[in-house]
């Protein structure tokens, strides 16, 4: 009974998430429900099936539950909802709490916080006991972080009746669109979609020497596409990869590590980013579709280079490739070519096919299409419906021949069906991340009930026992999507308290001076620190904590610091920064989730296999912050295709090098001192710019009067640096440079205007006469009263081509020597006997 009490409560939740994302409501006119209505409901789902699904010690029995543990949920989906239940009442005396409101205002937190520990564990916990302990001891703490205090009546009203606290923002976007990918991802591994992915891997790289390490970098950065989830891509993909890398010649730590490494940058691969970009959407200010732009070229060369360090270590190790079917060269360049142009061919006829229906149909055409899709689903399904499933390999068994790539690909092309519609809406629609989450989920919604029994079908077998296959399928999918969103969400609602506990206090403004005296006002040393903070705060906590924790105290000190150092960071840099640093925690020790997971596969030591997987995760680490002082790596400010490749290509250089740096072995194994030069060639390669600043500056001042006209000059979505001064809240004077967007081109007040800006002649400078609630200009921190004193233009510089030109041969030097000494070991090692 309990069992099915779980099961079809996770089910209901899954439903109403649909419902809640679905133009349904809007179109019968029923159960449309507010952001704060929506966030009540999926607080309360979360807490019901934390404390009846977790068990709140290790001597508590596990085959029932108890009747405190029913007692507790009830009361914990009840504090949940309450604002839902009560939202009316609540509405029309704000500010003005009741006994009953604060008495399930109290129990709300504590039962958060209780769900939070069986749910996550105790870190979470202490972080947020943390706070809560600030709130009310703000008057006895140093006077850098002090404040007067308040009431339990205060904190109460401001952490769980109002949507400045547990019902905030970080909420809100787990409730919109966090579960929808969740639920997505988990259907489409129910699908066999995992297993397919895998196997594709396998048949492309498992013949390359470290083939199977390959083989773990491909398919988690394919999970990644679609996950989200460091540990859930270490468990779904660790199962088959570390026994593949171990039968191999790889140890079992190093086998983990890799795993681990490459199953933490699932977490940056677009189009389905952690759970963390999504709440980057909100924080900010940018659209969904412009953050996997930037993310995209990191995400890239990170994989990029883990697959050149796994084949160094494979050389190093002399490890060998797994073995494929003999196939004459002729045939299998053959293939290869047929699988390129086949591949770039469907791509270009399904965008074109969709755009010509458009043009043809106008607005019929989205069921023109949506009956042009269940037709190629059904295409699919009988082509594929022609050859065996997939079978699981068994990481256990004796070495296996590879399997040929179209042979993996031809049994679930309806696989793609479900990715496609989700890029097409993200990516060339520009839906919303929920809107998009939501028609991809209903497509792989469709194809979990259907595509048992359409194969039944066509392969003539049994159908009421595939459709009865098909339903529980489905059923435990929507189940199982709902159970990996409880961490989720009681992570996200916990970290609302620190959120609440932030703007009730004051301490985002204290941590700006608290930052700035302990770095100096040095941009690199608060970096470094807010790194450090990212990590230490990551350990035991889920990344999307640690990136609302993060992102919420430290982002805007970054942005106001470096603007006061003359760095204009663009936000998305700074944001980004704090992304990667809180993925970075899931393998640092002492407690690297993911590194946990692995270990647990590969049966190694934890701590060693995260040492390993930090170790190979440099190349990461130093993407942040290259991309703080160099943005173009994130596209910004690269305006042609022509600058596009050459920042590309100059940059996949660069990780490569350091890769090979950091793993002392290039063409053959490294000297010290070789290493350094290719550390420097990186350095340059990375930071061309740094050069040419020594010798001339990068910018020449004009004055404000030319401010409105470089606006109005400015490329489409191109950007701009300009000088501030003003008198900040506390009367202390400011001075900074910042960098923002401009839109589409137009007349100059209007493209301020799109980034919440309204600028009015002041004298011989423009005075800022208004900043948009929550737009760009706020969140960069440019405030009402400031003047702009001057604008940015870059100078001529010398060409970057200099210095990368002499990086470049620099590296090609180190090779050559190294080829020189490589090849008498190669004829001493031939002419033995």
């Amino acid at each position: 009974m309990t069992g099915q009490i779980l099961l079809w409560t996770a089910v209901a939740w899954s439903l109403f998430q649909l419902w809640y994302a679905s133009p349904l409501p809007f179109v019968f006119g029923f159960g449309v429900l507010n952001d704060t209505e929506a966030r009540a409901i999926h607080l309360g789902f979360a807490l019901f099936l934390a404390l009846l699904a977790y068990p709140a010690l290790k001597r508590s029995p596990r085959e029932r539950v108890p009747f405190t543990d029913w007692a507790l949920a009830v009361l914990g989906a009840f504090a949940g909802a309450y604002l839902f239940l009560f939202y009316d009442v609540l509405s029309g005396r704000p500010g003005q709490p009741t006994t009953l409101d604060l008495v399930t205002g109290t129990a709300g937190i504590l039962l958060l916080l209780e769900a939070t520990r069986r749910a996550l564990g105790l870190p979470m916990v202490f972080v947020a006991g943390t706070f809560i302990f600030y709130t009310f001891a703000g008057q006895y703490m140093p006077d850098v972080i002090q404040h007067r205090g308040a009431s339990l009546v205060k904190f109460i009203n401001h952490q769980w009746l109002t949507t400045e606290g547990v019902f905030g923002i970080a909420l809100g976007v787990s409730t919109s669109f966090v579960f929808l990918f969740v639920l997505f991802g988990t259907l489409l591994e129910k699908a066999g979609a995992g297993n397919w992915m895998m196997q594709i891997s396998i048949a492309l790289l498992g013949h390359l020497r470290g083939g199977p390490a390959k083989v773990a970098v491909i398919s988690s950065a394919l999970n990644g596409v679609v996950s989200g989830s460091s540990v859930s891509n270490v468990v779904s993909g660790g199962i088959f990869t570390i026994p593949l890398m171990k039968r191999t010649g790889l140890s079992g730590v190093r086998a983990g590590a890799i795993e681990a490494t490459a199953s933490i940058n699932g977490q940056i691969m677009p189009p389905v980013m952690g759970a963390a970009a999504f709440l980057m959407v909100e924080y900010a200010g940018i659209p969904y579709a412009e953050i996997v732009k930037h993310a995209l070229l990191p995400a890239v060369f990170s994989y990029i280079a883990l697959l050149y360090m796994v084949h160094l270590e494979a050389v190093k190790l002399n490890m060998q490739p797994i073995p494929r079917r003999p196939t004459p060269r002729r045939e299998r360049w053959l293939r290869i070519g047929l699988g390129l142009s086949g591949s770039v061919l469907a791509v270009c006829l399904l965008y074109y096919g969709i755009v010509a229906v458009k043009a043809a149909f106008g607005e019929t055409s989205p069921l023109v299409l949506a009956i042009a899709g269940v037709a190629l689903y059904v295409g699919t399904i009988w082509y594929s419906a022609r050859y065996p499933d997939l079978e699981l390999d068994d990481p256990n068994a004796p070495i296996l021949e590879l399997p040929r790539a179209w042979d993996v690909t031809r049994t679930g092309l309806d696989f793609l069906i479900p990715i496609a519609v989700l890029l097409w809406c993200l990516m060339v629609e520009q839906l919303s991340p929920g809107l998009s989450a939501f028609w991809a989920t209903l497509t792989i919604i469709g194809i979990v009930a259907t595509r048992k029994p359409l194969m039944a079908i066509f392969r003539k077998k049994h159908f009421a026992s595939s459709v009865r296959a098909a339903a529980w399928d489905l059923t435990d999918g929507l189940a199982l999507g709902a159970r990996s969103m409880i961490g989720i969400a009681v992570a996200t609602a916990t970290a609302g308290i620190v959120v609440g506990t932030i703007t009730l206090t004051g301490l985002g403004l204290m941590m700006t001076e608290l930052v700035e005296f302990i770095s100096g006002g040095n941009v690199i040393l608060m970096l470094i620190l807010i790194a450090a903070i990212s990590l230490v705060l990551g350990m035991g906590i889920p990344t999307t904590a640690n990136y609302i924790l993060v992102a919420t105290l430290m982002a805007p000190v970054v942005v106001e610091l470096g603007a006061q150092a003359g760095l204009a960071i663009p936000l998305i840099a700074v944001h980004l920064f704090v992304f990667y640093f809180g993925i970075m925690a899931d393998i640092t020790p002492p407690v690297g989730l993911a590194a946990f997971a692995a270990a647990a596969i590969s049966k190694e030591d934890p701590i060693a296999t995260g040492f390993q997987g930090a170790f190979y995760s440099l190349r990461t680490a130093i993407l942040p912050f290259v991309f703080v002082f160099n943005p173009a790596i994130l596209l910004i400010g690269v305006e042609t295709w022509a600058h596009t490749i050459w920042v590309a290509g100059i940059s996949l250089a660069a990780i490569l090098i350091f890769s090979a740096a950091t793993m002392n072995w290039f063409v053959t194994k490294s000297r010290l001192w070789e290493s350094a030069v290719l550390l420097l060639a990186c350095f340059t390669l990375f930071r061309p710019d740094w050069w040419l600043n020594q010798i001339s500056p990068p910018y020449e001042e004009l004055p404000a009067s030319e401010f409105l006209r470089a606006v109005e000059e400015a490329p489409a979505k191109g950007r701009i640096n300009f000088v501030v001064q003003g008198f900040d809240l506390m009367g202390d004077e400011v001075h900074k440079t910042v960098n923002v967007p401009l839109g589409e081109p137009g007349e100059s007040q209007q493209r301020l205007r799109s980034i919440g800006l309204t600028v009015t002649p002041a004298g011989d400078n423009l005075m800022i006469s208004n900043v948009a609630f929550g737009s760009y200009a706020k969140r960069i921190g440019l405030e009402v009263g400031y003047d702009v004193v001057a604008v940015l233009k870059r100078a001529q510089q010398p060409s970057s081509v200099i210095p990368v030109s002499i990086a470049l041969v620099l590296t090609a030097g180190i090779a050559g020597l190294q080829f020189a000494r490589r090849r008498p070991v190669q004829v001493t090692t031939a002419e033995r006997p």
